[in-house]
């Protein structure tokens, strides 16, 4: 797109150099930017300019747009990488950027989301006393955090399935309603659709808590499926990775009713797989046939992937927003059973209208698939099912 520059915060990222390639950029972002730092360790980014040019300092970046993709990256902490966001903004804002989007897919400190005052987050609940202790003597770090982007130079921020009411609104604020939270009911409904992972005419959504219900409706309004029956789990956390599950009363489908049925359960989030992997135990008392999990942002720790490597579960749908969960090695014992959706075609196409609004949308589908040779769906496939132009 004309006048506008995908740059990243770390080198080889594959979100960025997909996200450039939608926007048409020609050439690698690592040639507009370089990412260096002094001796002393410090960061030090530089956009690129002629060096024979005298007539532009400053202002080399006059009237473009920047669009700067934030991801984890193994080897440098979020801590380092919000630092470089911060530099990276202010570098485009002090060479004369005319508007900087920060894409950051899983935003940062997202968990920190409340303080320990009453005017440290604004929620959809009456907070207790003991949820304000459990903040105390922490600082209010994604307030400090949209505070330094902000300052920074960031005019608006695009991100996936934030969780976090408290999240959004201080962003929302701050950025003067330019946070962009993209929803991805679409693609998982896509998914569930287009893709051989479960039967259309014997699938039942399930929430695993009452904060994943709005977005399991969602899914299932953007199925045009209002026949689709919903189970809802009701959660009682005793201890920090003890939870107890059992069926809302107002699902639609009582345990005994789901025998042989295939059940897609669908949140934004796993760090743990215990509320998961209890509500999985749960469905499979009832013999369902099959038995998936589909969730936005995957936490690949040790934790997470011992508990979720259970037969109750049959497979693991995620997406990109953590990109490295692409890696075997990281996926581990999960290879089997998991799959990721490329999101960055997805991505790519709304910022396309965020900058253009009268610019043609990209043609779908918007995700690509990937998944291990090992898994049972697989099929002898060639490799990922990729978009072709």
């Amino acid at each position: 797109m004309k006048d506008v520059l995908v740059v990243a915060n770390s080198a080889d990222n594959p979100i960025a150099e997909d996200i450039a390639h939608y926007l048409r950029q020609f050439e690698d972002y690592q040639d507009l930017i370089s990412l260096k730092s002094f001796l002393n360790s410090e960061f030090c980014p530089r956009f690129i300019s002629d060096a024979r040019d005298m007539e532009n300092i400053g202002n080399k970046l006059h009237g473009k747009t920047i669009v700067l993709v934030s991801t984890n990256q193994g080897i440098i902490s979020r801590n380092d990488l919000a630092m470089r966001n911060f530099l990276i903004a202010r570098a485009a804002r002090d060479n004369g950027a005319e508007r900087v989007i920060l894409v950051e897919p899983d935003l940062y400190y997202s968990a920190q989301d409340r303080g320990p005052r009453k005017e440290h987050g604004l929620t959809d609940y009456k907070r207790t006393l003991k949820d304000y202790k459990k903040f105390d003597g922490q600082p209010f770090s994604s307030r400090l955090y949209a505070d330094l982007l902000k300052n920074a130079g960031v005019d608006e921020v695009v991100t996936v399935h934030n969780h976090s009411n408290s999240v959004q609104n201080i962003f929302m604020d701050r950025f003067s309603g330019h946070f962009h939270n993209l929803n991805p009911a679409d693609l998982y409904a896509s998914y569930l659709t287009d893709s051989d992972v479960v039967r259309n005419n014997h699938l039942i959504l399930c929430a695993p808590d009452n904060g994943a219900l709005d977005f399991v409706k969602k899914v299932k309004h953007e199925m045009g499926r209002p026949d689709l029956p919903m189970l809802c789990m009701n959660k009682e956390r005793r201890g920090e990775r003890d939870v107890r599950i059992q069926l809302s009363p107002s699902s639609d489908r009582t345990l005994s009713e789901i025998e042989g049925e295939d059940i897609a359960v669908i949140d934004d989030m796993v760090r743990t797989g215990n509320t998961i992997i209890e509500t999985c135990h749960l469905l499979r008392s009832a013999n369902p046939e099959r038995i998936i999990f589909m969730v936005t942002h995957f936490y690949s720790s040790r934790e997470c992937r011992a508990i979720l490597n259970d037969r109750v579960l049959d497979e693991i749908i995620t997406t990109t927003t953590i990109p490295s969960i692409l890696n075997r090695d990281v996926q581990g014992r999960l290879r089997h059973k998991m799959v990721v959706l490329s999101i960055s075609r997805w991505i790519s196409n709304y910022l396309i209208h965020l900058i253009d609004k009268d610019a043609p949308e990209l043609k779908p589908p918007l995700y690509s698939e990937d998944m291990s040779s090992k898994n049972p769906r697989w099929k002898g496939r060639v490799g990922p099912l990729f978009y072709q132009e």
